[in-house]
């Protein structure tokens, strides 16, 4: 007889739970999206975002409509989905913070090639200039996307960082690899 009652019990806090509106839950969901904005998602996970609102946006028409049980599911669906938008922004942004600071640290290298290289090549004419020239261009260029991406690492944005150090890296390479070939060249006759 104790267990028909435990049944018969939770079949009637059901029942009442869902001929409220999850007012609760619904508020907690709307903490959850805040949380996973503050996080970063709207930059880092937009997709998981835009489920937890989208989902959260449902669950109050579906309040409207007087659909409780409906409402209170999605209502704890769009908490699921901004907690896994918080940790999948907090993910990303290790990420793309781990890859910008490597190759912060791999244009630092390269600018020090350049400045060797500059170096031997101070004095010369001919393709050697041209080269030189090219690269101590392309060496202003980096070095000033090397000033805003360490900006944009202090202000903790990540992709800004990224951004500003895109292409910085391969036009270095180039660059250097143009003058090693004008002196190379140069060397042989």
């Amino acid at each position: 007889m104790s267990r028909r009652l435990a049944v018969l019990a939770v079949l009637l806090a059901l029942g009442w739970a869902c001929a409220n509106p999850p007012d609760k839950e619904i508020h907690q969901a709307q903490g959850a999206i805040d949380a996973a904005r503050a996080a970063g998602a709207e930059q880092y996970a937009p997709a998981a975002l835009e489920a937890a609102t989208t989902a959260l946006a449902h669950s109050r028409e579906a309040v409207d409509q007087r659909d409780y049980r409906l409402a209170l599911s999605l209502a704890l669906e769009a908490q699921e989905n901004a907690r896994s938008a918080a940790r999948a922004a907090a993910g990303q942004k290790a990420i793309v913070r781990s890859e910008a600071e490597r190759t912060l640290t791999a244009i630092d290298g390269v600018l020090a090639q350049a400045a060797a290289r500059l170096k031997t090549a101070r004095g010369r004419g001919g393709a050697v200039a041209t080269a030189a020239s090219a690269l101590e261009a392309q060496v202003q260029a980096a070095n000033r996307a090397v000033q805003e991406a360490r900006s944009a690492l202090a202000a903790e944005d990540y992709l800004a960082a990224r951004h500003a150090l895109g292409g910085v890296l391969d036009g270095l390479n180039g660059r250097l690899e143009a003058l090693d070939r004008a002196l190379g060249s140069r060397r042989r006759h």
